[in-house]
């Protein structure tokens, strides 16, 4: 069996280490916040992030990183992205020589721009960083703990790395999807969380299954053209990391994203929208990365402009749907 240390106990990392610690293996759970740490030793339950949920006895649950850390032979990193490199660095003091790093979150390091790859390279060592792996997919925590059938995709620049990870991860109800492509299945990950924020919009605004289609195709479109001008393979957004992420936070009523953009479009702030959520959306920081990546690149985003003025620069989502729908006409297919 191997020894794994899942660094994050929100909803999808504790659900990442009770299927690790159902298939037999030792996990240590961290968890920054000690008492989220004390209910999962005195429940077996993280009423927080995950409620309802019994844990496996395989798991441990501890709130010192350290002890999380040591003699661990693969470590998942599950942090907020914005908090990923401080707090992989601090754990990269305790990693053992030859561990796999899985990382499973998803967003962009507003300050740097970087995706968890680049953050991963900047405080691992060099060894580690260019074998670790990235997990991505349409996958809400709460059904996979609930053992719906999922399936995902764990890219790595290293194939044996990725089907050591497939291997860890794999179940009956789990299905890992290996993936060459680190950039595009991080930046497909990332950005889904921008565009379910405008879907969100669309719901609180009433606008129509037509609307939602045409959002949901063009936001493809957007992360692709992105995407691809920073070396993603175009195949990448129409699998699992791309399309199928997207569907799902869009549609879903369990994303966080949308949920948000519910709020907004029914005319709450986005301090009134986030008000009382325990979990992070993703997609409120990440627009903001996304934009300045669109302007670093000159990659036209006009979705990703939109939600942007809404979110920081007060505009209604009632003006952006008017501006994304006024734009100039052009073809479908553009050479960029």
């Amino acid at each position: 069996m191997t020894a794994v240390a899942v660094i994050g106990a929100g909803s999808w990392g504790t659900t990442l280490a009770d299927l690790v610690a159902r298939k037999g293996h030792p996990v240590r759970l961290w968890s920054f916040e000690a008492d989220v740490a004390r209910d999962i030793t005195d429940t077996r339950q993280n009423s927080k992030y995950l409620p309802g949920i019994r844990l496996d006895e395989r798991l441990t649950c501890v709130s010192d990183l350290e002890t999380a850390m040591t003699g661990a032979a693969v470590v998942i990193s599950v942090s907020p992205s914005q908090h990923v490199r401080g707090i992989m660095a601090e754990a990269s003091r305790w990693l053992a020589p030859g561990a796999l790093v899985i990382s499973a979150s998803k967003g962009i390091e507003i300050g740097t721009l970087d995706t968890m790859a680049d953050v991963l390279r900047a405080v691992l060592p060099e060894r580690v960083a260019a074998s670790s792996c990235y997990l991505s997919g349409p996958s809400f925590a709460i059904e996979v703990a609930q053992g719906k059938p999922t399936a995902v995709a764990i890219a790595s620049l290293d194939e044996s790395a990725a089907l050591q990870a497939q291997d860890l991860l794999q179940t009956d109800y789990f299905r890992v999807y290996t993936n060459a492509d680190v950039r595009g299945v991080e930046i497909a990950g990332a950005l889904k969380n921008v565009i379910a924020l405008a879907a969100g919009m669309a719901v609180g605004l009433d606008l129509g299954y037509n609307a939602m289609a045409a959002l949901i195709t063009r936001g493809l479109a957007e992360i692709a053209r992105l995407g691809v001008a920073l070396g993603a393979r175009p195949l990448t957004f129409a699998g699992l990391a791309g399309l199928g992420d997207l569907l799902l936070t869009c549609t879903g009523d369990l994303s966080r994203n949308r949920t948000v953009g519910v709020a907004l479009g029914r005319g709450q702030s986005l301090e009134e929208a986030t008000a009382g959520m325990a979990a992070v959306a993703e997609g409120v920081d990440t627009a903001r990365a996304a934009r300045a990546l669109a302007e670093r690149t000159g990659i036209e985003m006009p979705i990703v402009e939109e939600v942007y003025g809404v979110l920081f620069q007060g505009r209604s989502p009632r003006a952006a749907v008017e501006n994304l729908m006024l734009r100039e006409p052009k073809a479908e297919w553009l050479d960029e």
